[in-house]
């Protein structure tokens, strides 16, 4: 009966203590609004300074953007330093290097299911690239790159991803049988040789490349 009767009386000056808090805050809040109503100047420069916080976020974003575009434009790779990357960082980093040379959505793809495409992206001419990537950690001297893979890439390049350029891009070396094939089936191979040239920034891969579709749009060679 004790419990029960300290229970029934505890439960009145808990919700008298609650009411109080209410009251209390609602106070403050009334008095708050009441002096910012008397010092109109507080809150213009508290406008002032908010208004100036967001003009200095959006400041920093366009400059934090614009640094990541030279950052992006000035990126340089040497082959030894993608002879020492994974398989899945080598497509990204020639994901990274078709965004330096312009194709700003390039967009590495590859993985379980990825059907023959590591990378894919539009060209400046409006070209759409599909790139498959074979990493050899021992580079030159690693396995070749056999016709198989080719017969992969040619089969869903175009059909099944509507590739303009279709590529396969290796840090090592094709068989000898690789070129007369790719050739036949308007295929471009990037060797070791091309790809060091391509990833030192010298020129975009659309100009080392050969043989290559016309552009989708005109315009932009003008």
């Amino acid at each position: 009966m004790g419990q029960r009767t300290r229970g029934k009386q505890a439960a009145p000056i808990e919700g008298i203590g609650r009411l109080l808090m209410v009251v209390a805050g609602a106070s403050v809040t009334v008095a708050v609004f009441q002096w910012l109503a008397a010092h109109r100047w507080v809150l213009v420069v508290l406008t002032v300074l908010a208004g100036g916080a967001g003009a200095a976020w959006v400041h920093w974003r366009g400059q934090h953007a614009q640094w990541a575009r030279v950052k992006e434009q000035g990126l340089r790779y040497q082959l030894s330093q993608l002879d020492a990357l994974h398989h899945r960082e080598f497509e990204y980093a020639v994901r990274d290097l078709m965004k330096r040379d312009g194709c700003h959505d390039a967009v590495q793809v590859g993985g379980r299911g990825d059907n023959g495409a590591d990378v894919k992206a539009t060209d400046p001419l409006g070209r759409r690239w599909v790139i498959q990537c074979k990493h050899r950690r021992a580079g030159w001297s690693g396995s070749a790159i056999g016709t198989p893979d080719l017969h992969v890439l040619n089969g869903t390049g175009r059909q099944l991803h509507g590739g303009d350029v279709i590529v396969l891009v290796t840090n090592g070396r094709f068989s000898s049988k690789c070129p007369p094939y790719a050739k036949s089936q308007r295929l471009h191979l990037v060797d070791r040789h091309l790809l060091g040239e391509w990833a030192a920034g010298s020129r975009p891969l659309w100009e080392i490349l050969n043989r290559l579709p016309p552009p989708r749009k005109p315009s932009a060679l003008s």
